[in-house]
């Protein structure tokens, strides 16, 4: 990291003595503690998803912005004052200069944690799910895609996720996806994952990996030919914690109609939606989002284990 942006940038000395060692490190984003579920939950999801970096040997490094200062390696108080704090922005990587700016306080999105995890040299992120195309530009006013493909588009890193969230047009996300060049890897599948469920066979990725140490050797690959693109790879749902496709659809649809009906416009669209999820399945969405985000943290580390031995 070149000495004038340091500055900005706080390790903890788990994540300095791992990236000066060459111990395997995966890069963990804050917005689903800080805007995906409720105290103490958040905090206790935190917790196990680092519990499950470290049981198969490597070091989590949660990310998030404190103060003004890009911290890599968040301490459990640390945490727990995000998980806590009443006014914690959303950060997407076009905020993080603002927000350092302003002394300010955020959860950083998908973009936003490749962007400081690129910047520090680790290569493997986690996450839940990617943002992508929005189904629903009617409520927002205008088409959205989310800043998450660019970063994918620009930022050579591997990301463990359970596809593109379910509310968002997934055929469209894969083709965007395709636009950019960013290859979709289905980890011990050929179907890209709808996020609660495991998917249709209408949605397949680019290839598929049936261990860690093919993704490992696919990204080094990837990369030793010259291309930039971040390397998604495509986690399906825990099977006993899978959500029927046609019976989640059906939901997000009813979540949809109901926030045309009650005026739900802009930001407060994607919110609206999840909480609506979360009602209509009797609160099994969010059991779902939790194990699919733990199971992801879990392959995560046994792909970064595999990356660091492979080159």
């Amino acid at each position: 990291m070149k000495t004038e942006t340091s500055a900005y940038f706080r390790l903890s000395s788990s994540i300095t003595e791992a990236l000066a060692t060459g111990q395997p490190v995966v890069a963990l984003e804050t917005t689903v503690i800080t805007h995906g579920l409720p105290y103490p939950q958040n905090l206790r999801l935190a917790q196990e998803i680092e519990q499950q970096v470290r049981d198969a040997g490597c070091v989590p490094a949660t990310i998030g912005i404190l103060n003004g200062q890009i911290v890599c390696g968040l301490t459990e108080d640390e945490i727990r004052s995000l998980a806590t704090r009443q006014m914690v922005a959303k950060a997407s990587w076009r905020d993080i200069a603002r927000l350092v700016v302003e002394k300010g306080w955020a959860g950083t999105t998908v973009a936003a944690t490749m962007w400081v995890a690129h910047r520090l040299g680790i290569h493997v992120f986690s996450t839940g799910g990617i943002g992508g195309v929005h189904r629903y530009s009617e409520l927002l006013h205008h088409a959205d895609v989310s800043a998450d493909i660019q970063a994918l588009a620009e930022l050579p890193m591997i990301v463990v996720c359970s596809g593109a969230k379910a509310i968002l047009d997934l055929a469209a996300t894969l083709e965007v996806l395709e636009t950019n060049s960013v290859p979709v890897v289905g980890y011990q599948t050929r179907h890209f994952p709808a996020f609660y469920s495991a998917g249709s066979e209408d949605l397949e990725v680019s290839m598929v990996a049936n261990s860690p140490q093919e993704v490992a050797e696919f990204a080094q690959t990837h990369w030793n030919l010259g291309f930039r693109s971040a390397v998604l790879v495509a986690v399906p749902p825990p099977e006993a914690d899978a959500l029927p496709a046609d019976r989640m659809e059906a939901l997000i649809e009813q979540s949809i109609q109901d926030a045309e009906t009650q005026g739900i416009h802009g930001q407060a669209v994607t919110p609206f939606l999840l909480q609506r999820l979360n009602e209509l399945s009797g609160g099994k969405s969010v059991q779902t989002n939790i194990s699919l985000l733990k199971n992801n943290a879990r392959v995560a580390a046994q792909i970064a284990l595999a990356f660091s031995t492979s080159h």
